[in-house]
């Protein structure tokens, strides 16, 4: 193991808040003292199979601690999946069922070992312990905890306030997280900052089970490509991890410097020292922002599948977008466009799927955002000749050759 000021810089790197420090300092000493690995531990809910970028940071992190040489343990909320996590919920969230719960846990696991070392991963289940629990034991376990102190959670305060339902089972589900924790013994619980009220129940439960209470590591929530909200699918501003190679690396080159920045604190695997001289270039104008946002896509993009699909992405963006040039592969499509000689260019792009309808087609016009023929188009009245094959651009990034050919 490496020595503890080592292992303090890398599993504070990023962290927005560590409860406490002290302890977390005297965990390491034990785990060097007793050459015995820390237990981290880390839930999840299955209840969003499709894992972006945002979701790594936690995972990340768990990776660093399995390379620190600790025990990390991945835990699926399978027990509380069908509660509903109330967390920054203004309505009770609606449970899933067993069969739902299972078929994304499937999924999550097959993700999250593009991240983890499959081998150094304790994948646990809270059902485990929660199912055999017996309703005396639910309620000893309720017992611990008042309503008045959930009450203070933020979700819990805004929803009484507005004389919004709470059901009484939401109420269970930050007391099993916590319970989560004594079950596993935790050393240490990681967690997003929203988190907050959840992971610090499980110091407060553990003390009642006469256990030594878990250090509350907590990570950011990272911002999405826009650089203003938390990466979200339904805002669109998500980098997908099981995304083509080619789009993660087109999505993580639209970023600002300074998130690229940021991304590279919370996600990259480069070395404290590296990314501090990375810093200092691009300041002292040694480094330009587009090598460092080039190298970190690479990086991202052959986490999730591997170098030679990053190296061709990243060939392929600079042939695409440094140098001006055509990608290499254009998906072709014909379409059939009824009996006329002409078919306007907005019905085009409607029936091609690049718009979903003729007013954004028209948006996007108007917004220069169509190339026909790598030429801007800027009429939305254009007609096109069926029987011919034009090639489409939306945007940077969105590249279709069409067969347009009459109808039936």
């Amino acid at each position: 193991m490496l020595s503890k000021e080592e292992q303090l810089s890398a599993i504070l790197r990023g962290a927005a808040e560590v409860i406490e420090r002290a302890e977390l300092e005297k965990l390491i000493d034990l785990s060097l003292s007793e050459q015995r690995p820390l237990t981290i531990k880390t839930g999840f809910d299955p209840t969003a199979p499709d894992l972006h970028l945002g979701h790594t940071v936690l995972l990340h992190k768990m990776r660093q601690f399995q390379q620190l040489g600790h025990r990390v343990v991945f835990l699926i909320g399978d027990f509380t999946g069908m509660i509903g996590d109330p967390t920054g919920r203004n309505a009770t969230r609606p449970p899933l069922t067993r069969e739902q719960v299972a078929a994304n846990a499937k999924t999550y696991c097959e993700q999250v070992f593009k991240i983890l070392d499959p081998q150094q991963t304790v994948v646990e289940f809270n059902s485990h312990w929660m199912d055999p629990m017996s309703s005396q034991d639910m309620i000893r376990l309720a017992s611990r905890y008042t309503v008045a102190r959930m009450l203070e959670r933020d979700d819990y305060k805004k929803r009484f306030r507005e004389n919004r339902p709470i059901s009484v089972h939401e109420f269970l589900y930050p007391l099993v997280q916590a319970y989560d924790s004594v079950a596993l013994r935790a050393d240490v619980e990681l967690g997003g900052t929203d988190q907050r009220f959840n992971l610090l129940l499980g110091r407060e439960i553990q003390k009642d089970y006469v256990q030594r209470p878990q250090v509350v590591l907590m990570m950011p929530l990272l911002e999405g490509t826009d650089g203003i909200e938390k990466m979200s699918k339904s805002l669109g501003n998500y980098v997908g991890i099981n995304e083509p190679a080619a789009q993660i690396f087109g999505k993580l080159m639209s970023i600002s410097d300074q998130l690229m920045l940021r991304y590279y604190e919370l996600l990259s695997d480069a070395p404290p020292q590296k990314l501090e001289q990375i810093k200092r270039r691009i300041k002292d104008g040694e480094l330009n922002p587009m090598i460092a946002k080039k190298d970190l896509a690479e990086e991202l993009a052959g986490r999730y599948h591997g170098p030679a699909a990053a190296q061709a992405a990243r060939a392929e963006f600079e042939q695409v977008f440094s140098r001006k040039q055509l990608p290499d592969e254009i998906e072709r499509i014909e379409l059939n466009m009824g009996q006329g000689p002409r078919v306007r260019l907005v019905q085009a792009l409607t029936h091609s799927g690049l718009a979903k309808s003729n007013s954004e087609a028209k948006r996007l016009i108007a917004g220069g955002a169509v190339r026909l023929d790598e030429q801007k188009v800027d009429d939305a009245d254009l007609e096109l000749e069926i029987g011919r094959s034009y090639l489409l651009q939306i945007g940077k990034r969105r590249f279709l050759r069409i067969v347009l050919s009459k109808g039936a």
